[in-house]
């Protein structure tokens, strides 16, 4: 086995700015020679390594609030949560200046076209890939967006500010719906299918806890939503460390494997897949950069879709069978199980 840790970058701190109370944005400088490797796209995360005295550090992904049609640093932002170690952390100690280690953008909530009208569903720090999405579309797309956004209370808007200008800014194609939970209460099915039946067949991108998102889901399926135009985003927090050194396999000596036909940054590679390693594995093993952040199916950042042939996944903890059902798959946790796959990463 060799190791690398090519994938492991250091960024620096170069603004926070308090969102509200309980929420702050890290603005990170993204180095000339990093630039390629940094482009993203609008709904994708960031992975952070975030000091801990308890195990030396903590993975955590932060989706990006910036748009990469309008800013030109990285922005993430992070709101507290009750027993959170590391938005607590970075809330009370991220400083102008600081360096951390970070992952390049990944994940798969993103629009497929910015010219969708879209219907954009956010409760809390929900808002964060949803904030980038609507900028982008608005900016680069041409079709309507419609955002409705949950909260407890008036003081715990975050982007408030921002979102009045692009109201402002984009009166025929931009719309604000504030939802207070101390003024109308939770959200509930029956409310939100009254506020969506104009609206079937646009493309929902849903963000927030998951109670937030069963009830949004279920007012969209009811105004006969197909399950394929409704997106979800979900915070989970890594258990493993997607920052340690990758162990890269060497030559297998198995004599049964398969054919990989793969789509990756606008190369079609073709490769042997030996049947007990992971398609991330084998990328990585042949010096390709392939996009992943947990290794441990616990994220979506190695999503690619199976175009042709059949896979198996060891372990599945983000994909749900919305996107099961369009072929996606992670390629941490894929092998082969027809003898001829084609895997698209370009999607």
């Amino acid at each position: 086995m060799t190791q690398a840790n090519f994938h492991v970058h250091t960024l620096e701190v170069v603004e926070v700015i308090k969102e509200t109370d309980a929420a702050v944005s890290l603005v990170f400088e993204i180095p000339d020679v990093l630039v390629p490797r940094f482009r993203y796209h609008p709904g994708q995360f960031l992975t952070l390594e975030v000091p801990s005295e308890r195990t030396g550090s903590v993975a955590r992904c932060y989706s990006l609030s910036s748009s990469p049609h309008l800013d030109d640093d990285a922005i993430v932002t992070v709101k507290r949560t009750a027993d959170g170690y590391a938005s607590n952390w970075l809330c009370d100690n991220a400083s102008v200046g600081m360096r951390l280690r970070v992952l390049a953008p990944s994940g798969v909530f993103v629009p497929k076209s910015l010219d969708a009208d879209l219907l954009l569903l956010a409760a809390g720090s929900g808002i964060t890939p949803i904030i980038s999405i609507a900028k982008s579309a608005l900016i680069a797309g041409s079709g309507t967006v419609l955002l409705v956004y949950a909260n407890d209370d008036a003081d715990s808007v975050i982007f408030g500010a921002e979102l009045d200008e692009m109201a402002v800014e984009f009166p025929d194609r931009f719309t604000v719906v504030h939802w207070m939970v101390d003024e109308r209460g939770l959200p509930t099915t029956p409310a939100l299918r009254d506020l969506f039946t104009p609206y079937p067949r646009y493309d929902a991108f849903l963000c927030g806890p998951a109670p937030f998102l069963a009830t949004c889901t279920a007012a969209l399926r009811a105004i006969g939503m197909p399950d394929s135009h409704i997106h979800h985003e979900k915070f989970q927090s890594l258990t493993g460390d997607p920052f340690g050194d990758i162990e890269l396999p060497g030559a297998d000596a198995e004599s049964s494997t398969a054919t990989a036909t793969v789509e990756l940054d606008g190369r079609t590679l073709e490769l042997p897949w030996p049947r007990t390693r992971t398609l991330l594995e084998v990328l990585l093993a042949n010096g390709y950069d392939a996009p992943f952040s947990c290794r441990a199916g616990e994220c979506s950042a190695c999503a690619c879709t199976v175009r042709a042939g059949e896979v198996r996944m060891l372990r599945n903890e983000t994909l749900v069978d919305a996107d099961l059902a369009l072929g996606l798959t992670l390629a941490c946790q894929s092998v082969p199980v027809s003898d001829r796959v084609h895997i698209d990463f370009d999607q």
